[in-house]
């Protein structure tokens, strides 16, 4: 079979679609004949090394978290699947390999496609989808049923928009920033107040919001903290250790790690089924394609969506 891997830690000549043998699942894994994987800046920060000290320095390395397929093998210990379960998940970040025709993943990253999804939009949901929740849920507490004013910087990105229909989803109102480009697709999310990014001074912004998501990291903590009324919850997608001793002292500051469980992804499949959480796809390529792609968007291409690779 082949995957998308490389040899040493850098920049976007090290990718190579190289031959490669899958190992067999281990206790709580499953293996899964990928049909789509979906591209995530996660894949290209990995590989520069930007998470090294988690990675480590076992080469060859694969590329790709995000995928959608069938499973063809269980190992022991598993409960959630059986063989020909149509599914979607995340590879863990030490391992990667979505990137690929066949991957290796942990049973709880990993959940049944509904019918009613298809495997390319199946495919779009784990990263994006994990991370709004991680964010939303987890740390700000968002629920059904209460009224929350959310803020979402970033709202067409793909955490962006997967947080935008998760909030609407929990019955929240969502106002956000976009660029000029996204401002209709914006639009038509729901989001309302919409402020072009490019030409805005959020700090002058006069409403404030319960909930601010920085889902494309260009936000000053200041400027988010400022947006919110009391008891609001600003939460950063790039946290850095200055930033999580700084939200020892000012809870109102939650950094966001994108964090997979079962009943997270459960979630988000439920979601799709309804209707109520589906991203925007912009470019699907073959796997022969994908180091061209990959490297495109890393060097600052935007494509107005996710990026999918075809197996």
């Amino acid at each position: 079979m082949k995957r998308i891997q490389y040899h040493s830690y850098g920049g976007p000549e090290t990718m190579k679609l190289e031959d490669f043998e899958l190992k067999p699942p281990g206790r709580s894994e499953v293996g899964v004949k990928v049909k789509f994987a979906a591209i995530n800046p996660i894949d290209w920060k990995v590989r520069s090394g930007y998470l090294k000290m988690m990675t480590g320095k076992q080469f060859p390395r694969a590329m790709g978290s995000d995928f959608s397929g069938i499973v063809t093998a269980v190992g022991e210990g598993v409960t959630r699947f059986k063989l020909g379960d149509a599914v979607f998940g995340m590879a863990h970040i030490k391992d990667g390999g979505a990137l690929a025709e066949a991957v290796v993943a942990r049973e709880t990253f990993v959940a049944k496609k509904p019918e009613t999804v298809s495997y390319e939009d199946a495919a779009c949901l784990p990263t994006p989808g994990v991370t709004a929740w991680n964010g939303l849920v987890d740390k700000a507490g968002l629920k059904p049923g209460k009224h929350v004013d959310v803020f979402v910087n970033g709202c067409t990105g793909a955490v962006g928009e997967a947080a935008v229909r998760l909030a609407r989803m929990f019955g929240a109102t969502v106002a956000g920033t976009c660029g000029h480009a996204s401002m209709q697709r914006a639009r038509d999310l729901g989001v309302q107040p919409l402020f072009d990014y490019q030409t805005t001074d959020l700090s002058a912004v006069g409403e404030r919001f319960d909930i601010v998501y920085d889902t494309s990291a260009t936000m000053t903590v200041a400027t988010g903290l400022g947006l919110l009324r009391k008891g609001g919850v600003y939460l950063d997608i790039a946290p850095a250790p200055i930033k999580f001793i700084r939200a020892l002292i000012n809870r109102k500051l939650k950094p966001v790690i994108c964090t997979a469980r079962a009943d997270i992804l459960d979630g988000l499949a439920g979601a799709a089924a309804q209707g109520q959480l589906r991203l925007t796809i912009a470019e699907t390529v073959g796997l022969g394609d994908a180091v061209r792609l990959i490297a495109a968007i890393e060097g600052g291409r935007k494509l107005g969506g996710k990026a999918l690779v075809a197996m």
